[in-house]
This record gives structure tokens, C-alpha cells and sequence, in this order.
């Protein structure tokens, strides 16, 4: 119960915001910031095409969409691995552990998940694209951007995952006391 807690409100949701930080942010910031020092952005507002539309939208709603995708099957493989861990090395029967998540998790605990994922695909797209949209000073500066965007992104995920496990689960501490 206690793991499936953990994975759904916490682990999973941040764990894989963060890898999607590293991976999809950074090269968000760098093909931005290179379409920027490469003056690739102005030549699409030449052809009276809106960068923000063409560019930075798409990216946006790629990441919102595909991270809930992703933290669902990242909490599906941590809680199978799990249960064949225990059963491969502690010889603990796999119906104890999921009937233990099953009593411990509500759907609140899922819907969360989904939703911190949502907000952290948002905010690792938004910083992305904004710093890597706003690059100046050639290959030096898409370097920065990139690594300014990658910390500000995982700076904000553990922020905004703070402020929503407050907001989403006060008061559901005691989940625990149903196994």
C-alpha cells in the first residue's frame, strides 16, 4: 500500500517529469535557440507565419499530452517490477502486494497523478520553449539556454509538485489506516 502511495503521488510523476526535462526540454531549448542565433524564427515571420504558432503551440501540446501517457506507464512498470521483485528475492505472493494497493489507492490518487503530469508537462514545455526562443550570442548562448532551461524546469517541477501535493491531498494522510 505504502509503495503505491508513493508511486502514484510522488514518485512516478516527478520522476519522469524530470527525465522528460533532461531529454524533450533540453532539446526543445536547443532547436529553438538555434532557430534563433540562426535567424530561422525571423525569416518565418517574413513569410507572415507566427513562430509562437508554428513553433512553440505544437510543443506545448506534444509535451501536456504525452507526459501523462508516459507517467502511466512508468507507474505500471515500477508497480510490476515491484510485485516481481518481491516475489523473485522476498517470496512475498504478488496478490498481497496488489491487494494492498488496491485498498490503499483511491482514484483521487490516480486522477492526481494525472494531473501533476499535465501541469509538468506544461511547465517543462513553457520554460523550454521560452528559453530557447529567446537564445542570443550564437552556439555560447544556445549552451546556456539549454542549461538554464533544464534547471529552471526541474526547479519549477519540484516547486509546482510541493504546492499540488498540498492543494490535492491534504487531508488524505491517513490513507494508510483503510489496509
Amino acid at each position: 500500500g505504502v509503495l503505491a502511495l508513493a508511486f502514484s503521488r510522488e514518485l512516478t510523476p516527478v520522476i519522469t517529469a524530470i527525465v522528460m526535462a533532461g531529454r524533450v526540454g533540453s532539446a526543445i531549448a536547443a532547436e529553438l535557440g538555434t532557430m534563433q542565433v540562426s535567424e530561422q524564427t525571423d525569416q518565418l515571420r517574413m513569410l507572415n507565419t507566427d513562430p509562437v504558432d508554428y513553433l512553440i503551440a505544437p510543443r506545448v501540446v506534444a509535451c501536456m499530452l504525452s507526459l501523462p501517457i508516459l507517467t502511466i506507464v512508468s507507474f505500471t512498470v515500477g508497480m510490476a517490477s515491484s510485485v516481481l521483485l518481491a516475489d523473485m528475492v522476498y517470496g512475498i505472493m504478488p496478490n498481497i502486494i496488489l491487494e494492498s494497493a488496491s485498498k490503499a489507492l483511491v482514484p483521487w490518487d490516480l486522477i492526481g497523478m494525472t494531473i501533476k503530469s499535465v501541469v509538468f508537462g506544461f511547465l517543462v514545455s513553457i520554460i523550454s520553449c521560452g528559453w530557447g526562443s529567446t537564445t542570443t550570442g550564437g552556439a555560447k548562448g544556445v549552451g546556456e539556454s539549454t542549461t538554464a532551461a533544464v534547471v529552471i524546469s526541474l526547479v519549477s517541477i519540484f516547486v509546482a509538485d510541493f504546492v499540488m501535493s498540498l492543494i490535492m491531498f491534504q487531508g488524505t494522510g491517513d490513507a494508510l489506516t483503510r489496509l
